[in-house]
């Protein structure tokens, strides 16, 4: 077994020498999902590098960061792949429900599309607190995790020709949009991230790289800080306080263990 294999298992806790079956994915993404924040630290601090397998090894493992999705889907993709899943990643548009439309600034999310047994399934641990913590099959069937309702619809339009939809726990009581994705766009090389990555860096429009946002899934929901406010969904019972740099930092380092701030 690889030392990458090793150090990833390490990160989300676990064990070495565990076998990952497709039926384990869901415990493999649950503890990705509480083990790893979905952070844009590096953008606000203009600290970025070249996506990279090394470069993600040092930022996510090593330096035990987060990232957005082209980090996090990349380096888990890269895991999937070591451990004999037949993995791709694609890209997609997501959906501004505030402008009820489709983002203007092209296919910037990431996310997985792994094939068993002669079917896909959409695998996804970087959209922030929106994730479905299972592999969501082609099919349209709806999978329910803690997280919430989600499923995968087919479609023809020029963004894309599926659509993921979700139901999250406790905060949407209809079905609402997430992001359309090209299954037919595939991605093996993680280099080629990199063209997304600069345009959530440079684009006006971006909503990461204004302002620092760090959300992980937990036990009982999921948190979510920016420099100003922290928030804290506990069982379908939101908190949230307002806060002042100081504390900010200390919130990075103790709710999401990214020492390196």
């Amino acid at each position: 077994m690889g030392d990458f294999n090793l150090l990833f298992r390490k990160r989300i806790g676990w064990p070495d020498r565990e076998v990952i079956t497709f039926e384990k994915l869901d415990h493999v993404l649950e503890k990705t999902a509480k083990s790893i924040p979905f952070e844009n630290l590096c953008i606000i601090e203009n600290r970025t590098t070249d996506i990279s397998k090394e470069n993600l090894i040092s930022k996510i493992i090593k330096k035990n960061e987060g990232g957005l999705c082209y980090d996090l889907n990349s380096i888990l993709y890269l895991f999937l792949v070591e451990n004999g899943f037949d993995a791709a990643l694609v890209r997609g548009v997501v959906y501004d429900h505030a402008g009820q439309r489709w983002n203007t600034f092209g296919r910037t999310h990431v996310a997985i599309i792994i094939n068993h047994q002669g079917k896909k399934y959409l695998i996804d641990s970087g959209f922030g607190g929106n994730l479905p913590l299972k592999a969501v099959p082609f099919t349209g069937e709806v999978i329910e995790s803690r997280n919430g309702e989600f499923r995968v619809k087919r479609v023809d339009i020029e963004h894309g020709d599926y659509v993921l939809f979700m139901k999250l726990k406790y905060k949407d009581k209809d079905w609402k949009v997430g992001y359309v994705f090209d299954s037919t766009d595939l991605i093996k090389d993680v280099f080629k991230l990199n063209e997304v990555q600069k345009i959530i860096i440079e684009h006006p429009e971006s909503p990461f790289n204004k302002k620092p946002l760090i959300t992980r899934i937990t036990d009982r929901g999921n948190m979510i800080l920016t420099d100003t406010s922290f928030t804290e969904w506990d069982n379908g019972k939101v908190t949230k306080q307002e806060i002042d740099t100081k504390r900010f930092k200390e919130m990075v380092k103790d709710h999401f263990g990214i020492q390196s701030y």
